[in-house]
């Protein structure tokens, strides 16, 4: 005959809120508060009893409770697996109800014997209730709120017991029941009131319990504890691990009673305190239980962490010996002592406490989640029977050390000490590596703030292969502390032997893995991780190969292939965000000797969806890339946006000089925040309204622009730079658009740029500073150096702005020539902003030349508000084309980073001096592809290599990078390739895809590239169709034709608008015009000038009957004759 299927459990809510949970605790809660409750009033009652005493009334209520537990445990379990188990606790409540009164008739009849059978009565209704409550947990809740719930019914055990211990000494000195002189409902009703009041309430409290279906209906009813319990014990055996989880509840339960009775004779004959101040003791040792027990849930994360058992038994050890030393160390005969010895010993029962409850939480949770449904009631009933039979034995053992023996009860507790040091050495023999396990996520989560995401994605049982990109030394650690199983990692050699890890290294039996030991070394650990898939396990490789030094991931190596490949066994990609910077990074080239930045220091762990069949470690690399998206995303809530940013670096750095321009004006960190402020009071006074959204600014870059933007970025508006390149019509077309009311310009710029705005009011900032008052001045001044930085962003409202609320305006030429609107929120700038901080770790040294003008994304983002928000200094020239006066500029203020275009970066090749240049570092340009002569000739004149980036107004600008080897401070990882645009920024991810079908065309192959990331813009103003067009999910298509290599490098090809149809191939005219200018154009090329550099050629495409289009160049005057030109090509 088969065994039926295990019953599905009910649609069921799983968590701590729901009713049913809630429902039993509050029966528990109650259940034993009326048991202590009634045997603590019974007990003095039995002490009236001649020739019993105090002792032997306390040792016959303690037998009493305790002997049903072993002799009703078979049928305890049968009840429990036959019937529902909501049905069995309502019918122990009933019970309950009706030994309440029978108690209340026997005090009343004056038939004192008989109340320990009453005693007996409600022992035996609580070792019925208990497989039934226990049982019900896992019914009722999820596996991840399994250890939390059993945490909160501990408190709700513990802290009832306490409770109705005091409350039944307390009815017993209210009513003063004398049962030779009679006792009457006249004096007992108090008592008897309180007995029914708790029964009733907690009969009320069980029908809140949802009815799950039994778990085995065709079980026998079983009675006999002689035939019964021995299977019960036979059941539990054979399954090891619920056996000595078992052994270790007893043994909690045993030391607990022991500890019970031990407190009693510790406080009055070790201590010399009187009796109520042994209840506090008493009290506070109930207080740690419970308040381990919650903290074991919490601590628990989701899971049953068995790696607490190890640990709570060190804290009983040690506990019990410092009781023994407090015991010998106190003399009770003077009150200073005793006063000390009471305080000293609370703290110390206090732990006590809270290791045992960190002790017995997870091994309630390992037995109710580890036993089979249709078996969990026999399996408890049996644990039940182990547990008090431990107790009774604590008993006999109590006695005969003390009536005995004689020990002190301080020996007593240095007994408890020594019997708990086999209990620690066997929890480390058979739990070595859980128990490490939890000490990294209890060490990782002291040390950081972790969010994890889609840990579902983790597989309960069977192999699977974790790769993720490897950051910091603590990326390990980190990810086995966040799993519910045992993690392998492959670890490089030198580590795994070093002098104090090789014993952690072989207890959590990672695979040692070393390039330089030889192939077949390192096939032997490929070959021993795919083994250990093979049987089940999960293994973790950094396929990055080494910790990052730059802050972008690596290319992945092909050896995790290797170990994958055959085993049927998914990939599980990771992502770790936010370590980078961390102490135990590399960030700054130092790894640990950095000064945290926060603690706890907030991360994100995001789990991928299992990847079935990998075709390389490429797809792999480019799955964990996409991660970093959804990282960022759950990171966005709490960034700070950049206006607040500003405020806070501001006040950092008061006397450092923030912006400067080629006027000769300077502002320090404190004038820059005072101006700004001062010049938000006088536009919102004379010149903004309340419904005013979107303010205008017609201003080059320089301190005023900067300063003007900042003010309006701190009154919460939106700033929209016009372009002053554009006609009066268009330029008037982007202010109805934006719908601006005030264009914000000066009469000195006009005077060199004439611009006519008809449809908005112009408003001079020569006249806004003939408007700041004294009163302005003082009160920015005021809130620059008085007010903290939280307070005056609340002042300012700023603590309301959502990052994903708009920022910016950009306009930027359309297709058709029509401008687009470009919204560019608070969390897109500030992703470039912390992208280039991660990347590129300036120095508080830094010095950045503004040549890029506000109106473009690139000169708003990274020359305004990279200076404003960091330690960096603004510098600003109006012309970028002027390289002399960018020459002089740089020498002044020592300017260490430039980004431009490879024309300008031609030019200032000509045109600057070494000296002028002597600070420079980093130059980084972008916007059209730079020819390797140009950036050959700047390497021979300055001394370092210019590298390229990649971007677009709707990505904020920037969307990719080479890191400069100047910044690069190791030559072990490069983050440059010459003849790319980068890596993508940490956090962004990038595809190609077919231009037709949209279809993923994978690595090393041409197609259309599509960038996801916080830098994606919010959308086209007004244009929702046009935002349709170019953003699919997320994905912004930016209508360039690339690649992307093995190691993440991007490598544009051309314009989606710039290939021509040829003959049925796809002819890029970029490629065509580089070949052409290699050809006929050279770095000393005089083609140009500082006003105007200029290309040497360009490719177009005109019609053809034949071929269906025909490229035509057009060209200035050229070094060599077309036929040469055509025959070099």
């Amino acid at each position: 005959m088969t065994k039926p299927d295990p019953p599905q459990p009910a649609d069921r809510e799983g968590t701590l809120r729901s009713r049913s949970f809630v429902g039993l605790v509050l029966t528990q809660f109650l259940g034993t508060f009326n048991d202590n409750m009634l045997r603590w009033l019974v007990v003095p009652i039995g002490q009236q009893i001649p020739n019993l005493g105090e002792a032997g009334s306390l040792a016959l209520g303690g037998i009493c409770f305790t002997v049903p537990y072993l002799l009703l445990a078979p049928a305890a379990g049968s009840l429990a697996d036959r019937h529902s188990k909501r049905d069995v606790i309502v019918g122990c409540k009933v019970a309950e109800l009706a030994i309440m009164l029978l108690g209340i008739a026997t005090i009343l009849t004056g038939n004192i014997w008989s109340l320990f059978a009453i005693v007996m009565l409600m022992g035996a209704q609580s070792a019925l209730f208990s497989p039934a409550k226990f049982g019900s947990l896992p019914e009722m809740l999820d596996l991840h709120h399994l250890s939390k719930g059993n945490g909160v019914m501990g408190l709700a055990t513990v802290v009832s017991s306490a409770l109705g211990t005091v409350a039944g000494y307390g009815l017993y000195s209210l009513t003063q029941p004398d049962i030779a002189k009679g006792v009457t409902m006249a004096t007992f009703w108090p008592a008897a009131a309180a007995l029914l009041g708790m029964a009733i309430a907690g009969l009320a409290m069980s029908l809140l319990i949802g009815r799950e279906p039994a778990g085995n209906p065709t079980r026998k009813m079983t009675i006999n504890p002689i035939t019964e319990t021995i299977p019960a014990l036979k059941l539990l055996w054979s399954d090891g691990p619920l056996w000595r989880a078992a052994l270790g509840v007893a043994f909690f339960w045993s030391m607990a009673s022991l500890a019970q009775l031990n407190i009693d004779r510790y406080g009055g004959e070790s201590l010399g305190l009187q009796p109520m101040w042994i209840g506090v003791l008493l009290f506070v040792l109930v207080v740690g239980v419970g308040s381990g027990s919650v903290l074991a849930g919490y601590w628990s994360a989701g899971r049953v962490e068995l790696g607490l058992v190890p640990l709570g038994a060190i804290g009983i050890a040690i506990s019990s010996f410092l009781l023994f030393a407090a015991g010998n160390w106190i003399d009770g005969a003077t009150d200073v002592s005793t006063r000390e010895g009471f305080l000293l010993s609370s703290l110390i029962l206090l732990v006590l406490g809270v290791s045992a409850g960190l002790f017995n939480v997870p091994l309630d949770s390992y037995l109710q989640s580890r036993s089979d449904i249709r078996t969990r009631g026999t399996i408890l009933a049996g644990s039940n029977f182990v547990a008090f039979a431990f107790i009774l034995l604590s008993c006999a053992l109590f006695w005969f050390l003390h009536d005995f023996l004689h020990l002190t009860p301080a020996q007593i507790f240095m007994v408890a000490g020594l019997g708990t040091i086999p209990v620690v050495i066997d929890a480390f023999r058979v739990l070595p590596d859980i128990t490490m396990r939890f000490l990294f996520w209890l060490s990782s989560r002291t040390i950081y703030k972790v969010r994890v995401v889609g840990d579902e994605n983790l597989p309960e049982q069977g192999g699977a292969l974790l790769v993720a990109n490897h950051v910091s030394f603590m990326d390990g650690v980190l990810l086995m502390g966040l799993s519910t199983r045992i993690i392998r990692f492959l670890v490089w050699g030198d580590y795994s032997n070093m002098f104090g890890l090789r014993w952690l290294s072989k207890t959590m039996r990672v695979i040692p893995i070393k390039s330089t030991d030889g192939p077949k070394a390192i096939v032997h650990s490929l070959r021993t991780a795919k083994e250990a898939l093979m049987e089940g396990e999960l293994v973790c490789i950094f396929a990055e190969g080494q910790i990052t030094r730059t802050g972008q991931m690596q290319a992945f190596q092909p050896g995790l292939m290797r170990i994958v490949s055959g085993t049927g066994c998914p990939v599980i990609p990771v992502y770790l965000h936010g370590l980078w910077g961390s102490i135990f990074s590399f960030k700054g080239g130092k790894f640990f000797w950095k000064r945290p930045r926060k603690w706890p220091y907030p991360v994100t762990v995001v789990f991928g969806e299992p990847i079935a069949e990998p075709e390389s470690a490429s797809q792999v690399r480019q799955a964990v890339e996409h991660l970093g998206v959804k990282a960022m995303e759950y990171e966005k809530p709490n960034q700070v946006i950049p206006v607040r940013q500003f405020i806070r670096q501001c006040k950092r750095t008061k006397s450092k000089v923030k912006f400067a321009d080629s006027s000769g004006l300077e502002t320090t960190g404190a004038r820059s925040l005072i101006g700004a402020l001062a010049f938000k009071r006088v536009l919102e006074r004379n010149v903004f309204t309340k419904d005013e959204d979107t303010v205008g600014l017609l201003l080059p870059p320089s301190v005023g622009g900067a300063l003007a933007n900042l003010a309006v970025s701190l009154s919460g508006r939106i700033t929209a730079n016009l372009n002053y390149t554009l006609n009066d019509e268009v330029l008037n077309y982007c202010v109805r658009a934006a719908g601006i009311k005030h264009v914000l310009t000066s009469r000195r710029f006009l005077e060199k740029r004439p611009c006519h705005i008809t449809d908005a009011e112009v408003v001079y900032l020569e006249d806004l500073k003939e408007q700041v008052t004294g009163a302005d001045k003082a009160a920015a001044a005021l809130c620059t150096y008085a007010m903290p930085a939280s307070a005056l962003e609340r002042s300012l409202g700023l603590h309301r702005v959502d990052p994903d609320d708009v920022c910016t305006i950009i306009f930027t030429s359309g297709s058709t020539g029509e401008p687009k609107g470009v919204m560019l929120t608070h969390a897109n700038v500030g992703s470039n902003l912390n992208a280039i901080e991660e990347l590129l770790s300036p120095p508080p040294d830094e010095s950045v030349m503004g040549v890029l003008p506000f109106f473009h994304s690139f000169g708003y983002t990274v020359t305004l508000w990279f200076p404003a928000c960091s330690m960096a200094t603004g510098v600003y020239h109006y012309n970028p084309l002027e390289a002399r006066m960018v020459g002089k500029l740089s020498q002044k203020y020592k300017v260490t980073m430039l980004f431009a275009t490879p024309t300008f970066l031609k030019t200032y090749t000509k045109r600057i001096t070494p000296e002028q240049f002597s600070h420079l570092n980093l130059a980084i340009v972008g916007a059209e592809k730079m020819p390797l002569s140009v950036a050959k000739a700047f390497e021979e004149k300055f001394g370092f290599e210019p590298t390229e980036g990649y971007g677009t107004t709707e990505l904020s600008p920037v969307a990719a990078v080479n890191l400069p080897p100047s910044r690069c401070l190791n030559t072990v990882q490069s983050g440059c390739k010459l003849g790319t645009v980068g890596r993508v920024l940490p956090g962004c991810s990038a595809k190609v895809v077919n231009p037709d079908t949209h279809e993923d065309r994978g690595l090393n192959t041409e197609g259309l590239l599509m960038i996801k990331g916080p830098n994606v813009m919010k959308g086209y103003l007004n244009q929702e169709d046009k935002t349709a067009e170019v953003i699919h999910d997320g994905w912004y298509n930016t209508g360039d034709i690339a690649l992307i290599d093995d190691e993440g490098f991007i490598k544009i090809t051309g314009r989606q608008s710039r290939f021509s149809k040829i003959g049925g191939e796809m002819v890029p005219h970029l490629l065509v015009e580089q070949e052409l200018m290699r050809i006929v154009d050279s770095p000393n090329s005089e083609n140009g000038s500082d006003e105007m550099p200029a290309l040497s050629v360009a490719v177009t495409a005109v019609p053809d009957e034949r071929k269906g289009e025909r490229l035509i160049v057009l060209h200035r005057k050229l070094s060599k004759p077309v036929e040469q030109i055509l025959k070099e090509l």
